[in-house]
């Protein structure tokens, strides 16, 4: 299981804090996610990361609605992201949203932090954990964002789709 939190951050000083605690500088990435329309919890995902040259397919069920801390992943690498778009589309799923955004990732111990700056949306931080026990997943992340100065108004529950559609319907007012 996938356990993880995201904050709304600033991203140089947040980049500094993570680096203050030990974590490991792993790698950057700048992503390209598209996004295709299913009902919620299900998600469906296709990940280009263009300075690696790879990509990935990922299924995602939410489970934990609204929260969206709680996530059953399935994830593939794929070698061709234009053909899987196009088997996608012939089998009737329609695309929805396109995420873009440039991610440092950390590690320290068991926890991953994914420090984002989000094309139109600003700087976000995920700190995950990967367990099945959940609770004790949550109590390793709030430990951690404590030591960020991170609290519960710094969270954004709601998924990057989300948000960007909100922007976009504003603009369009």
């Amino acid at each position: 299981m996938e356990v993880e939190v995201k904050f709304r951050v600033e991203f140089n000083e947040t980049k500094d804090a993570i680096e203050s605690l030990g974590a490991i500088f792993i790698r950057e990435e700048l992503q390209e996610d598209l996004y295709f329309s299913l009902s919620l919890p299900e998600l469906l995902r296709l990940r280009r990361i263009t300075n690696l040259g790879k990509s990935f397919l990922t299924y995602k069920r939410i489970e934990d609605p609204g929260e969206n801390e709680e996530f059953d992943e399935i994830e593939v690498e794929i070698s061709d992201f234009e053909k899987t778009r196009e088997i996608l589309k012939r089998l009737g799923f329609k695309e929805d949203v396109w995420v873009r955004k440039r991610r440092l990732v950390y590690k320290l111990d068991d926890v991953t932090f994914e420090l984002s700056e989000v094309e139109g949306l600003g700087a976000f931080l995920d700190i995950e954990v990967m367990s099945n026990d959940v609770e004790g997943a949550k109590k390793r992340i709030w430990k951690i964002a404590e030591k960020l100065g991170l609290t519960e108004k710094d969270v954004e529950p709601r998924l990057y789709q989300e948000l960007l559609r909100e922007v976009d319907s504003r603009g369009k007012m």
